[in-house]
């Protein structure tokens, strides 16, 4: 093979490939061994499923995400804005050649499908449509979700796909990077017959990814140099702050002022900080106005005013970004803007409780959606390690051996500390 990434080479047979590739499969899901001419990124992706528990037999794809909650999520997601991209340029090739487009987040979840009708009822037989996770954790080998498991153009072609009741289709996706930051934000996709093996294809999505990426760029604000202020303070000792579009990384203490003001742009009196910002009764004011001071000369006395004490320009944050996106039920979206606990060195006491509600909340509602992708993430992340609830709501829809065991022993040092010195539990 030429090139990995391609599922046929010119002058391939594709009925020969399918019964070769069948027989190849039909032996890996038996005995766990997989040889030429499987592709290796296919045969990677294979091994991927089984770690994950994938079963070769599965039906069809969980649908996650129906109606209220399927708009809400859509309508925040970065992708809606290139929608109509998409469309123009892949949509009236989906139809004409009876294939369907297919839009991925990063977590494989399918956020539009569209196409021509028979081949959308088709699909539907296998809840390929709207809402369904097709992960590569979920459903195996499949050009969505493998795309942004290894983010990289891919097709996948027949037999080549994991699961059985998928293997009399062929798609190609490439995965779609946020033009700022460069992580991955989903995969565009394009599936239906055999005839989608073809290179051209593959380098088809690519190029609409790309033009996607670009258009995302052009759309993303600019800058503001008007004396807007854009805070960034989860998952960070040292919140950083842009003012002019000039970035001014703050001390803690510093930082602990910023985020407070951020939360009360009607302002905030001398006193007031001092409460929110000191346990210790014995500081006085004077140290406080030092370190207002100090801050005013960071930021400038635009940015900085006084009596009340208050930020000079409105201000956007990532907190309130996680907010907003709950709000609105879009928990895969706020997950995703949660790099996390805001401030976590900071022992300020207003801090720490703004810290805990948005913690608290953020994990509420991972453990009522139920997604065992976010709550892995959750739980192999520092902050939620020890976090025996999502912990228990991971075990309950993916209870691999290494979730159980974690589970266990989380339980037993819980059980341990309820034990005081006189053996009694409390």
């Amino acid at each position: 093979m030429t090139d990995p990434w391609v599922a046929l080479e010119p002058g391939t047979d594709p009925a020969e490939r399918v019964r070769t590739i069948r027989v190849a499969h039909e032996r890996f899901t038996a005995a766990g061994t997989v040889e030429r001419p499987v592709r290796s990124v296919v045969a990677e992706s294979w091994r991927r499923s089984a770690r994950a528990r994938v079963s070769p037999e599965d039906t069809g794809a969980a649908v996650e995400l129906t109606a209220g909650d399927l708009g809400a999520y859509r309508a925040e997601h970065p992708l809606s804005r290139v929608m109509p991209l998409f469309r123009e340029l892949m949509g009236g090739f989906a139809k004409d050649g009876e294939h369907l487009l297919a839009v991925c987040d990063a977590h494989g979840r399918l956020l539009w499908v569209e196409g021509h009708p028979a081949t959308r009822a088709l699909a539907g037989r296998m809840n390929f449509v709207a809402g369904a996770r097709w992960a590569e954790s979920a459903m195996g080998t499949n050009a969505p979700g493998t795309a942004v498991a290894v983010d990289r153009p891919v097709q996948v072609f027949a037999t080549e796909h994991f699961v059985r009741r998928v293997q009399p289709w062929t798609c190609a996706a490439a995965p779609v990077h946020d033009p700022r930051s460069g992580r991955v934000i989903g995969a565009v996709d394009i599936t239906g017959g055999d005839g989608l093996a073809h290179p051209h294809s593959l380098a088809f999505v690519q190029a609409v990814a790309r033009a996607a990426e670009s258009h995302l760029a052009l759309l993303a604000p600019p800058v503001a140099d008007d004396g807007a202020l854009e805070l960034t303070a989860l998952g960070r000792d040292e919140a950083t702050l842009v003012v002019g579009g000039r970035k001014v990384r703050l001390s803690r203490r510093h930082s602990e002022i910023v985020v407070l003001l951020a939360r009360h742009p009607e302002g905030l009196s001398g006193d007031e900080l001092l409460c929110a910002l000191y346990e210790d009764e014995s500081v006085t004011p004077v140290t406080l106005r030092a370190e207002l001071a100090r801050l005013r000369q960071v930021l400038g006395p635009e940015v900085l005013r006084s009596r009340p004490y208050r930020l000079g320009a409105p201000v956007t944050s990532d907190v309130v970004t996680v907010e907003r996106r709950l709000g609105c039920g879009a928990v895969t979206a706020a997950v995703s803007a949660y790099p996390g606990p805001l401030l976590p060195g900071s022992q300020a006491p207003a801090v720490a409780r703004l810290r805990r509600r948005l913690t608290d909340q953020v994990r509420a509602a991972l453990i009522a959606r139920g997604d065992p992708d976010l709550l892995s993430d959750w739980v192999h992340a520092p902050w939620g390690e020890d976090d025996v609830e999502v912990w228990r709501a991971l075990a309950a829809v993916r209870p691999t051996a290494p979730v159980v065991a974690r589970l266990c022993a989380l339980d037993d040092e819980l059980a341990a500390e309820a034990v005081p010195r006189n053996g009694r539990r409390s």
